[in-house]
């Protein structure tokens, strides 16, 4: 199994199926996760598809997540 590394360029990331959230604007300013084998999840820039991806595990991305909906990182961003 292919181990990614922090950094690795987006487009050497064969077979990932890119996904952007709903809520980016219309000039793509988000970020986008795929799923990797062995369930790891790639994050990169919407604006630089052939940049570096930073890797997380699933349990890292799921703390995120939980506490992104708990409202933890809502002052970082301002009033939204």
């Amino acid at each position: 199994m292919h181990q990614f590394e922090n950094g690795i360029p987006a487009t050497r990331i064969s077979g990932a199926e890119w996904t952007k959230s709903s809520y980016s604007n219309p000039n793509g300013n988000c970020v986008e996760l795929a799923k990797l084998p062995g369930g790891d999840v790639a994050l990169r820039n919407s604006r630089d598809p052939h940049g570096p991806a930073l890797i997380y595990t699933r349990d890292e991305v799921l703390m995120f997540l939980h506490g992104a909906k708990d409202g933890e990182f809502d002052g970082m961003v301002g009033s939204i």
